[in-house]
């Protein structure tokens, strides 16, 4: 997912995701490049996009009952620890990426 500099494609990603959940699917976001940066306090906040929803009540949306993971390279890159997150926000590797696309019934929606 990108970031700040894509503000259609990243209000895109999230608004998907919400609205998978809304739909009654089960929703896995994961923040990868400068996207990660949305899982820290405030960034969400000050991001704004004409006609579309807020992204922070979209995260919190998702936060509910889905989950958000940010990339854990690139979480090193941005200097980002876990007790930097918003509460509920996890660090993972491509591991724990794979494992979970990989299963049988998922769909990897790529932003």
């Amino acid at each position: 997912m990108t970031g700040a500099q894509d503000p259609e494609r990243t209000s895109q990603a999230f608004t998907v995701a919400a609205t998978a959940l809304i739909s009654g699917f089960e929703v896995s976001l994961w923040l990868t490049s400068d996207a990660t940066r949305f899982a820290l306090p405030g960034v969400a906040e000050s991001f704004e996009l004409a006609h579309s929803a807020p992204l922070h009540e979209l995260r919190d949306a998702i936060l509910q009952t889905g989950s958000i993971t940010v990339c854990t390279q690139c979480a090193a890159r941005r200097d980002i620890a876990e007790s930097d997150l918003i509460p509920g926000i996890a660090i993972k590797g491509s591991t724990s990426f794979v494992e979970e696309i990989m299963q049988e019934g998922v769909q990897a929606l790529v932003y």
